[in-house]
């Protein structure tokens, strides 16, 4: 293999493996997952020629130190979403699944779409995102359990998933602190986490899970954070057909606390609380116009953010974004 030709690798992550395939040659690679297999990989990639991009699929974190090490070696790598390579593997015919046909598609993946490359998370940073994400299932482990609690009858059951709520509670407040603090002993959060906090309606938990979801917010365009959060309304037009407008993918858990915090802000944020009154006055429907002010208060955040300006009142939010 020549140096001169441009590679695409796409790296299929489980557990106990990484699954590696090179084009054009088609060439495989399999080591065991661990410090040392990942470092036999970052060689043998090396050593195979230029790499034009690596391709892994987010696996709830067991791609992290495989993606670490490759970019710590100058690879350029794309960590993508699985469900955009399951919908290009149906749409090329592949049905079958095995590791290393789903290297094959990572790799033919990133040469026909490209996927950008993207700064990994630092040590701290990857840390920080998952208490962010701890908490919430901590929050939801508590709702579910208060769910049940106002349906049983039985009264020692009742004992039983009260004192679960009340544990739960307990550890969520711990996990806020623990979050909190991490966030003073590191400047640059503590400063973002001003700038967010300063808008009305934006709370310290809606700004941890910003800072935590959402590292791009400000870097982006207005139209490129919406459809990264998923708050980007999508036509659904085919010939005469004018389909309602939706919103479609992106990033749950930001989507899930901004429509938290745009309630808060339909009645604290004069920009918001006037924008929901033109929509009101247009008719639109209560979820319509939700889903819109969820998408005018993420505006308002970049503009906030890419500007370094904290909230002045209406002339700083921009005004442009309409349902």
């Amino acid at each position: 293999m020549t140096h001169e030709t441009a590679l695409h690798v796409g790296i299929d992550v489980s557990l106990a493996r990484l699954d590696a395939v090179i084009l054009p040659t088609g060439e495989a690679i399999s080591v065991e997952n661990t410090p040392a297999g990942i470092l036999s990989l970052v060689g043998l990639l090396s050593e195979a020629g230029d790499a034009a991009l690596v391709v892994m699929e987010a696996t709830g974190g067991l791609e992290r130190d495989c993606a670490v090490a490759l970019v710590a070696a100058g690879l350029p790598v794309a960590v993508v979403n699985p469900r955009q390579v399951r919908d290009y593997a149906r749409a090329t015919g592949v049905l079958a699944k095995t590791d290393r046909i789903d290297a094959a598609v990572l790799a033919r993946f990133g040469a026909a779409v490209q996927p950008e490359v993207r700064s990994l998370l630092s040590q701290d940073e990857h840390e920080f995102r998952a208490w962010v994400r701890r908490r919430n299932q901590v929050v939801e482990m508590a709702a579910t359990e208060k769910r049940r609690l106002a349906f049983e009858k039985v009264a020692a059951v009742r004992a039983s998933i009260q004192a679960h709520i009340e544990l739960l509670s307990k550890e969520s407040r711990e996990i806020e602190r623990l979050l909190l603090a991490s966030v003073k002993v590191h400047p640059s959060w503590r400063y973002r986490a001003e700038l967010l906090e300063s808008v009305p309606g934006v709370g310290a938990i809606t700004a941890l899970t910003i800072l935590a979801e959402l590292p791009e917010l400000g870097a982006l365009s207005e139209k490129q954070v919406a459809a990264l959060v998923g708050v980007a309304p999508m036509n659904r037009d085919s010939g005469r057909y004018r389909g309602r407008r939706q919103i479609a993918g992106g990033r749950r858990r930001v989507r899930n606390t901004l429509f938290m915090a745009a309630g808060t802000a339909m009645l604290r944020n004069p920009v918001i609380r006037a924008f929901r009154s033109r929509l009101d006055e247009r008719g639109k429907c209560r979820k319509v116009a939700r889903t819109a002010c969820m998408r005018k208060l993420l505006i308002i955040l970049t503009a906030i953010v890419r500007t370094n300006t904290t909230w002045a009142g209406p002339n700083i939010a921009p005004l442009r974004a309409h349902p």
